[in-house]
């Protein structure tokens, strides 16, 4: 990643903010296969798809994060949260409890 300083125009920039998505795209589809395998497990154990404590765990990990990165842990809440809401909604229709 360049430093956003190093930037000198709205072309460099631009470009940087694609490559920026690109990865965090690719970041994304990683965790969500993830997922695919967290309930796969959770299976196996008979868990629930919804586990309060760990939505607590990921939901301040990104809070956190976003305080060490530099930017809104607020902003970070709301993404996050969705994040996992779609998680546990994933997980869900893969143990059949839709």
């Amino acid at each position: 990643m360049r430093n956003p300083e190093d930037l000198g125009d709205m072309s460099e920039l631009r470009a940087e903010v694609d490559v920026t998505d690109r990865a965090l795209s690719a970041l994304l589809g990683h965790r969500a296969r993830l997922i695919s395998r967290a309930a796969a497990l959770k299976e196996g154990n008979g868990w629930p798809a919804r586990i309060d404590d760990r939505v607590d765990e990921v939901i301040g990990n990104a809070r956190a994060n976003a305080e060490t990165d530099g930017y809104d842990p607020a902003l970070a809440e709301v993404i996050w949260r969705e994040l996992v809401e779609w998680s546990i909604r994933r997980e869900q229709t893969a143990l059949g409890r839709e």
